[in-house]
């Protein structure tokens, strides 16, 4: 065993604190300059992260509706071959807090590996500030005019604009093909929530924030308190508390640990994460109500202004369903739950004549389905590369697999890129083994809709006109402004007199940086007390989940409240399933027979 030298303890606490102090010196000059680059960013009109150059096509601003949204063409990098047969893609950013761009983010992404399989690209972004009384429904609209302009762009290709939604826009995305069943071609949803009451029991808590808050009036509280405008900040505030250990110590211990070679990275991705954007109050309240409280997307419950019902069975593009078991935001459960509501039998699948494929990623986090490199180099650049046997699939229902590809695979010279893909038929089962809500827990969820609709509608009776009357622009963006959030941006940044001495002293830093040597003993005490915050914040996290299900499920699992908000009136289900709808097993049971009787008409596609 070593023995102890005073002397060498000494010397190697020296050079920790040398190291130490230096790297504290960098770390609060990285957070000067994310500052300024928050205000640099959110000063230009059109704030975004999208590497790659572009051209704009159409600006929404000037619809007959006006939007907030526009269409850019994608312009290919240098080295990049385009065949110009081959349909356009179009990726559509989610709209959940931040600024658009995160889908181009960088030369590994869905753009990047579109283009570099000879695909046109466009992309659909948004200005921060949205145009007054916008609508969900207009920015639906709006989309399906960008859609027609991009098909108009490109008469000769082999089918229809592949379009790609990222969260938020994935949802919406299924409601645009829903609506207009023949403007797309196949639609990718990735990290996109449907079934918003779908989960189970332990795991992904967020499904219960509606009903923990008692619905939706506080969102239309902030959105008086905002003079008709909801700041989307506070979206971004909700996916920060899910994860304390990575936002209160994680992140910045990793850029403070690593100083030396981790604030580039961590400077490209603060742009995208401070790029706060607003939403309306009618955008905000549309999606808590009809979504994440009311959940009717998937139930076909949901009406247009216009009266059309949205009914997902309606649409007639491959739908591809991209989504992780280590997604907190979107597990599984709420991205294919839909499918579980809408068909009682994989024989509706197929006489509804929908194709319908699904890959689950094991472990990749919620932003990690669209911004990782390595879901863009795996998953994305297969669907990319195999989107056109995607769509001759015939109905049904698929899972993708990914297999590395190796020398003794069988024709692997065929396949393109790192990776063999292929789609096995699965079966309803296969979605139901994920988990799926018991009786007891849909009542509770039915529950919260109810409970709602009433707190809602006593906020707008009572207390909506005070608050409309008191507020004013001035005192909406004074709340803005002082949102946590944005003060941590600009409180470091150059507008705060104390920081502007840390450039020169970080450039001298620089110059004469010491790094401790790996084995430094202060050093690894430094990492094991690191690991201990990350435990007990984690542990934290757990103990809050468990409480905020056991709250919810005590509260609303109550027969009383359930009885007095008239889910008691009948054993019956809470809600009904278009799926068990008489009227559709009638035309799922005439389809079949129809199908039946022309299995002996035509050729090899047709029996496929």
């Amino acid at each position: 065993m070593d023995t102890f030298n005073p002397i060498s303890t000494y010397k190697e606490l020296m050079e920790y604190l040398i190291d130490a102090g230096q790297r504290t010196m960098l770390y609060w000059d990285v957070m000067r300059q994310r500052g300024n680059q928050y205000l640099e960013h959110m000063a230009v009109t059109v704030p975004n992260v999208l590497q790659f150059e572009h051209e704009l096509i159409l600006d929404g601003r000037k619809l007959p509706q006006p939007v907030n949204y526009a269409i850019a063409k994608i312009r290919p990098p240098k080295g990049t071959i385009i065949d110009d047969p081959k349909r356009p893609f179009v990726v559509i950013d989610p709209r959940a807090g931040h600024g658009p761009g995160i889908g181009g983010f960088k030369a590994e992404s869905e753009i990047g590996e579109a283009m570099r399989t000879g695909h046109p690209c466009y992309f659909i972004g948004f200005t921060p500030v949205p145009e007054p009384e916008q609508t969900v429904e207009a920015v639906i609209e709006a989309w399906a005019v960008f859609l027609s302009r991009v098909a108009d762009l490109h008469p000769k290709a082999e089918g229809k604009p592949v379009v790609i939604g990222n969260c938020q826009a994935g949802w919406a995305l299924m409601m645009l093909a829903a609506k207009h069943p023949g403007l797309c071609g196949p639609i990718i949803v990735a990290g996109s929530p449907i079934s918003y009451w779908a989960g189970v029991r332990g795991v992904n808590p967020m499904r219960y924030s509606g009903g923990l808050l008692g619905g939706s009036w506080l969102t239309a509280l902030m959105s008086d308190l905002g003079h008709g405008k909801f700041d989307g900040a506070w979206l971004v505030q909700n996916f920060e508390n899910l994860n304390p250990a990575n936002t209160l110590w994680a992140k910045q211990y990793n850029l403070y640990a690593n100083i030396d070679t981790e604030a580039s990275r961590y400077l490209g991705f603060e742009r995208w994460w401070g790029g706060h954007v607003i939403l309306t109050g009618e955008e905000i309240q549309y999606i808590v109500d009809n979504l994440f409280v009311g959940n009717k997307l998937s139930n076909s419950e949901m009406l247009t202004a216009d009266g059309v019902r949205l009914d997902l069975r309606e649409i007639r593009s491959p739908i591809v369903c991209l989504c992780s078991k280590g997604d907190n935001i979107t597990p599984p459960q709420q991205a294919l739950g839909w499918i579980l509501d809408l068909y009682q039998s994989d024989q509706d699948i197929i006489a509804a004549g929908q194709t319908i494929v699904y890959a689950v990623h094991e472990k990749i986090g919620h932003l990690g389905i669209f911004v990782s490199g390595s879901v863009a180099k795996k998953e994305h650049q297969e669907f990319a590369s195999n989107i056109d046997l995607i769509d001759c699939l015939p109905p049904g229902l698929y899972q993708a697999v990914f297999e590395k590809k190796t020398a003794d695979a069988a024709h692997a010279d065929l396949a393109t890129g790192d990776y063999i893909s292929r789609f096995e038929t699965r079966t309803l089962d296969d979605i139901r083994a994920l988990g799926v809500n018991s009786l007891e827990d849909e009542r509770c969820f039915a529950a919260v809709a109810r409970l709602s609709e009433v707190n809602l509608g006593l906020y707008r009776t009572a207390v909506q006109p005070t608050i409309r009357a008191l507020a004013t622009e001035q005192s909406a963006e004074w709340l803005r402004r002082m949102h946590p959030l944005r003060l941590g941006y600009e409180t470091l940044s150059n507008r705060n007199p104390a920081m502007g001495p840390l450039a020169s002293t970080a450039e001298t830093v620089k110059q004469n940086r010491q790094p401790v040597a790996p084995h430094n003993l202060f050093l690894q005490w430094e990492k094991i007390f690191s690991e201990w915050m990350t435990l007990s914040l984690n542990a934290y996290a757990d103990w809050r989940d468990m409480m905020t299900e056991q709250m919810f499920f005590g509260v609303y699992g109550q027969t009383w409240l359930q009885a007095l908000l008239g889910l008691r009136a009948s054993d019956a289900p809470p809600r009904k399933r278009p799926g068990e709808d008489p009227d559709h097993t009638a035309f799922v049971r005439r389809r079949i027979e129809e199908l039946q009787a022309d299995m002996d008409k035509g050729g090899p596609r047709e029996a496929a």
